[in-house]
């Protein structure tokens, strides 16, 4: 047998699927090969396969901060949204698999009365890609709900405290180890209003829809704020919105947005990123780092 048949024994695959269709900027070339896990049986064979054979792979979410190469990725990614995503709520208690979507979860804890994560309703990723960059918006953020994270390491599984996730600003300690793998999250949500908690995601809601630029394919806020900025007005300082570089544009809408505006390429964003990054540290003597991550270059 071929490697996708080998593959294809183990878990639901497909091949030669382009990144661009697995992201939200609509950027990337083709990976080998797409693995869906079904269950953790599958999911540890899946990994013992892929470290006998010395196989690359790399765990994908919804892709929401995510830019990858033009490049064909000639290794394994893996998905767990479309069937490792189970949610559990235990009174105000909440343990979900690792490709929940982290918006589904929100509405379902409003449904319940439970609220802590009226932020998350507006941000378009699994629940283990938030957990992994510490997303956040408004001033909250995933660490505040976390209790603990169910990591796959070493080959074997294990709940690890949030104290010693090393949770900070849009950073994990899952960013270090890449080989400890997020299956699932357990949270700890407050019993609230019903009709506060939808309230306050429908204003949250509205905000987004005038400020953000929806209309393009977009991987979110492109650079974390350094101490004592807001990147948006470091980047309107500069003079850049509305700038473009070939398909890439930086929005007009929100200066820390830069969206695929007409079918960009990998390195007309990031030339744009870098542009930035280097008239920023001219004009105010500020580094600008990426929330964005860079994918097989």
């Amino acid at each position: 047998m071929n490697l996708y048949d080998e593959l294809k024994n183990i878990v639901y695959t497909e091949e030669n699927k382009s990144l661009s269709q697995m992201t939200t900027l609509r950027i990337g070339g083709n990976a080998k090969y797409v693995c869906y896990p079904e269950n953790a049986v599958a999911f540890d064979t899946l990994m013992n396969f892929i470290h006998d054979r010395n196989l690359n792979y790399k765990i994908i979410g919804k892709g929401s901060d995510l830019l990858c190469s033009d490049d064909e990725y000639n290794g394994v990614i893996i998905k767990f949204d479309k069937f490792y995503n189970d949610i559990i709520f235990n009174d105000n208690e909440v343990t979900a698999q690792a490709g929940a979507s982290l918006i589904a979860l929100a509405v379902e804890a409003a449904k319940k009365g439970l609220s802590g994560l009226e932020f998350a309703s507006g941000i378009p990723g699994t629940l283990g890609g938030s957990v992994f960059m510490n997303a956040g918006a408004y001033k909250a953020s995933m660490s505040d709900v976390i209790t603990e994270v169910m990591v796959y390491r070493d080959g074997k599984t294990c709940w690890i405290k949030k104290e010693d996730c090393d949770f900070r600003y849009r950073h994990s300690i899952f960013q270090e180890k890449l080989d400890w793998i997020i299956l699932a999250v357990r949270l700890k949500l407050e019993h609230g209003d019903k009709e506060q908690i939808h309230s306050l995601m429908e204003d949250r809601r509205n905000r987004r829809m005038n400020s953000q630029p929806l209309n393009y394919p977009s991987c979110g806020s492109v650079f974390r704020n350094p101490d004592g900025y807001n990147a948006w007005q470091l980047i309107e300082g500069i003079g850049y919105r509305g700038k473009k570089n070939g398909g890439a544009m930086v929005s007009d809408k929100h200066c820390n947005f830069i969206v695929n505006a007409n079918h960009a390429s990998a390195n007309d964003y990031l030339a744009l990123i870098e542009d930035i990054q280097a008239k920023v540290k001219e004009k105010y003597d500020v580094e600008l780092k990426t929330e964005v991550e860079k994918f097989n270059w």
